[in-house]
Order: C-alpha cells, then sequence, then structure tokens
C-alpha cells in the first residue's frame, strides 16, 4: 500500500520519545511508503531528528502537543483531562482521516476509553479488546484476546471476542475455519466461572464458529487452538507471565551475558546450551511480537508495551502498518456484522 499515514505517541510509554521517535526513523526506512506524524513535544522530537537526512525527514510530519497522560492516572480522569494530550491528538489524526492508524506505548485504560469515545466501537461491538497474537510450540501462531482492555467480561462480550477473535485468525493468519477455545481452569462443562459457562453454551450453538471447548493454562502455546478467549484481567496476568518465563530462558541461552558469567551456573549452562538452539529460540523473543490491537473499533488502534525498546516499538508499527495494508478492518466488520445477525 503506497502513502500508508501511521501517527505515533511520541510520549508515551516509560522510555518516551527516546525509543519512539527511533523506532519510527527505523520504520520509515524498512518502508520507503510508510509517512509517520509524531505526536509530542516538537522541540524534543526535532532534536532526536537533527542528524537524520533531509528525505527521510520529508516523511515525517510533527503535530505538538501540551501534555503527556500519566500511566498511573484513572481512566475517567485522563478522558476529562485529555485535551491537548499526546495520546488524544494521536488518536484524533485516524478520528480526522489524516492517518490510517495510530501507535501509542501510554496508559491502557486512557487508550481504551479515549479510542472508544472518538473512534466508536463497531455495530455489534459492546466493548473493544486488546489483541495480540503469540508462537505456539507448532512453529505456528495463536491469537489471544483480550490481554488487558476488560477486566471483566460477561458471556455476550466473550462471543462477541470469539467472532471478532476467529476473523484475525482467518485473515491475518490465513488459517481456514481456526478453532476457538475459552480459557478456563478445567475442560469439564461445569468448570469455571458462571460467565465462560454461558459464553461456551452460546458459541456451542453457533454454525459459524468452530468452537472446540475449554483449554487450560498449560496448553496456552500447544498448538491446540487457534484462538484463546478471556477477560482482560486473565489474559493480561498469562501474557506477562508468559513473557517474563520467555525472557528468563532467553537469558539462559545467553552465552554473552556479562551477569550469568558470573554465575556459578554458568559452566553447567554452557553444556546444555549451544548456538544453534539460541538461534532455534529467539524466534520467541516477546519484542518481536509487541503491540496489541485494539480491536472492535471503527479504526485501527495499536498499543504498545509501556516499556518496549526499539525493537519492540518497531514491531508495534510493523503490526499497524499490517492491519492497514490487508484492510482486516473492513473485513471484521463485514464478518461480525454477517456473524451477529445469524447469531440474533
Amino acid at each position: 500500500m503506497k502513502n500508508l499515514t501511521l501517527a505515533i505517541d511520541v510520549m508515551g510509554g516509560d522510555y518516551g520519545a527516546s525509543i519512539t521517535v527511533p523506532a519510527s526513523v527505523q520504520a520509515l526506512l524498512l518502508n520507503p511508503y510508510l509517512h509517520i506524524i509524531l505526536v509530542g513535544n516538537p522541540d524534543i522530537i526535532k532534536k532526536l531528528l537533527v542528524n537524520e537526512d533531509i528525505f527521510l525527514r520529508s516523511r515525517l510530519e510533527i503535530v505538538a502537543s501540551k501534555s503527556v497522560i500519566s500511566e498511573n492516572a484513572k481512566p475517567s480522569e485522563c478522558i476529562r483531562s485529555s485535551h491537548g494530550s499526546s495520546m488524544r491528538i494521536t488518536l484524533e489524526q485516524v478520528k480526522k482521516g489524516r492517518a490510517h492508524a495510530c501507535v501509542s506505548a501510554g496508559n491502557t485504560g486512557a487508550i481504551m476509553g479515549l479510542a472508544k469515545l472518538l473512534l466508536k466501537p463497531l455495530n455489534g461491538i459492546d466493548r473493544p479488546a486488546l489483541m495480540t497474537i503469540l508462537p505456539n510450540q507448532k512453529a505456528n501462531q495463536t491469537v489471544m484476546l483480550d490481554v488487558g482492555a476488560n477486566i471483566v467480561a460477561e458471556s455476550a462480550l466473550l462471543v462477541q471476542f470469539a467472532i471478532m477473535g476467529s476473523v484475525i485468525a482467518e485473515e491475518l493468519l490465513t488459517i481456514h475455519e481456526p478453532r476457538v477455545s475459552l480459557i478456563n481452569i478445567g475442560q469439564e462443562p461445569i468448570k469455571g466461572l458462571s460467565s465462560i459457562q454461558d459464553a461456551a453454551l452460546m458459541l456451542q450453538s453457533s454454525k459459524e464458529i468452530n468452537f472446540i471447548g475449554y483449554v487450560e493454562g498449560h496448553d496456552l502455546l500447544s498448538g491446540k487452538t487457534d484462538v484463546l478467549i478471556c477477560n482482560g484481567f486473565i489474559g493480561n496476568i498469562i501474557l506477562k507471565t508468559i513473557e517474563g518465563i520467555v525472557r528468563m530462558f532467553l537469558f539462559l541461552l545467553d552465552s554473552n551475558n556479562q551477569e550469568k558469567k558470573q554465575s556459578c551456573h554458568h559452566n553447567q549452562l554452557k553444556k546444555w546450551f549451544n548456538e544453534d538452539l539460541v538461534n532455534k529460540f529467539h524466534y520467541l523473543n516477546p519484542d518481536k511480537y509487541n503491540g496489541a490491537l485494539l480491536l472492535g473499533l471503527q479504526g485501527v488502534v495499536v498499543k504498545s508495551h509501556g516499556s518496549a525498546n526499539n525493537l519492540g516499538f518497531i514491531a508495534a508499527i510493523q503490526k499497524a502498518e499490517q492491519i492497514v495494508q490487508q484492510r482486516v478492518l473492513d473485513r471484521i466488520s463485514m464478518c461480525v456484522q454477517a456473524l451477529l445477525s445469524k447469531n440474533g
């Protein structure tokens, strides 16, 4: 897709412009058709761009903001005081049609609230959900939602997540009739919260969703299912636990890590792991999968981890590019409407 424009919340996240601006520049180098709107403090942004060539800078636009939404602020407070903030102005670029999508590493609750206010949910979707794609042990990928947008999700909302997740798996991962599962504490029909049990009954009666039942924690990355559905409280804990375990694993594999070299276990680890094994498992690096799509809106919004490094933020930008280029939003809207109308 030529002339693809993304809006970036430069000031959001733990590291702000020191990560978002260099990552944006790198994204431009990787895609010659990409244009980026950098929203934030112009003085800070310009200092970080001073050494970039004129041609590359011609594909950048700076839009000034007056404030930054705090990571610790409550969503309701964020919305009331959001005017002039880098996050709100970034979302407004999508609303006004100046950008095809936006990326922010800012406050998750604020992004959820402002995006719903400014961009509006798709018809038939009550609340958007954060969706991510994870690697599984079969060297394939698994769609997972919600990973943090909705702490509580009743059965009807879980069914909507399942519909959207199924469409994503089919359109982005090209999986025919993707298998959909609800995350639960057991596989028996009587296990779990009433909202999960009710959602299971609703999904079982749907001819359009390939619902295969419950999946437990030990099978999340087994590849037994293509779409994992849960509320945002459970999903966020699972996602961050998986990332923590993978980072620990990659840390142990890294023979160049100075801290590990000082460990008494280092020599033993060297016997266990070799360079080929390290290379084999680096595809699991969570940075490569950074960027959760806020799914169910009339606009493309990608939420990056607040602590994302340069590689991670580039991955979030590329995820936004992919969603736009493959016109996933239009396909989701059409499929959701068709499925919801059939399901009454």
